[in-house]
């Protein structure tokens, strides 16, 4: 049965230390605030999983939450890198970080494996690729019909999937709508899932045309969080801020600077208050 509960609650309820959280959410509706509850919780040895780890995954890494991420792009989008990501696998600072890289065809495909109870994913892909001879996850099997070769990957499984969505109603039922990613299949995928919300209302409306409902079935906790996803966007409610990943690129260069807007804007603010600008 859904609950809906505070993001604090929701956390330390759903997410322990060395579990496998993946926080999805492409381009827009990223889950920032259950990310930044996650750091203040101080929750260590996470293998987080993301297809494309951006800033949150950069502040959680920086944090010391990781030990391990499993991605398919990483970067600081429009921007250039992630130096906090860079550092700790350079410098093991503040902790080394363990890598595991697919494309985003096999990140996919595997989360939607998981979604289905199957133990692994086929694809036509990796011809070529450098990735083979550097991820063991990454096998080549023969078609049993056709004699094709083709690349097998291992199904993601998250403990714990976190997204953020537009809107959820009372009977625990979420509206996902605009751009949308790989929300659905973690959901369906992980053993348990946080839905942060814009809001809660008593009637989801009409759905657009490129929009995902995730039945209450599916998920376990949700959370009112209006701005749970900035600085990235919520179609229909707010727009990307750029200026902020712009202005992360100098703070995240540094570890002193980091720190100290880390313990500024997210250590030293509660779970309905999100950072100020970068």
């Amino acid at each position: 049965m859904t609950a809906f509960v505070s993001l604090a609650d929701a956390i330390a309820e759903h997410v322990r230390d060395g579990q496998t959280v993946a926080m999805e959410g492409f381009t827009h509706l990223i889950p920032f605030a259950a990310g930044y509850e996650v750091i203040r919780q101080k929750r260590r040895k996470l293998t987080l999983v993301r297809m494309t780890p951006d800033l949150i995954y950069d502040q959680l890494i920086g944090m010391g939450c990781a030990e391990r991420l499993v991605f398919s792009w990483g970067g600081n989008p429009g921007v250039g890198s992630l130096h906090r990501l860079r550092d700790a696998v350079e410098h093991g600072w503040p902790r080394p970080l363990e890598l595991t890289e697919h494309s985003h065809a096999a990140m996919a495909n595997a989360y939607a494996a998981g979604a289905s109870g199957l133990p692994f994913a086929v694809l036509r892909g990796y011809v070529g690729s450098d990735l083979v001879d550097v991820n063991p996850d990454i096998a080549t099997i023969r078609c049993p019909f056709t004699g094709e070769r083709v690349a097998a990957v291992p199904a993601l499984r998250p403990d714990v999937a976190i997204v953020h969505a537009q809107r959820a109603d009372r009977a625990g039922n979420v509206l996902i709508e605009g751009i949308v990613g790989v929300q659905k299949e973690t959901v369906l995928a992980a053993h348990r899932a946080i839905v942060t919300v814009e809001e809660i209302v008593d009637d989801l409306m009409a759905p657009s045309h490129n929009s995902v409902v995730l039945p209450s079935w599916t998920v376990d906790a949700i959370v009112e969080a209006p701005g749970g996803a900035r600085p990235s966007y919520a179609h229909g409610y707010y727009r990307r801020d750029n200026a902020f990943y712009k202005n992360w690129d100098p703070i995240s260069r540094d570890r002193d600077a980091f720190r100290a807007w880390m313990g500024d804007n997210v250590l030293g603010a509660t779970a309905a208050t999100h950072p100020a600008k970068a």
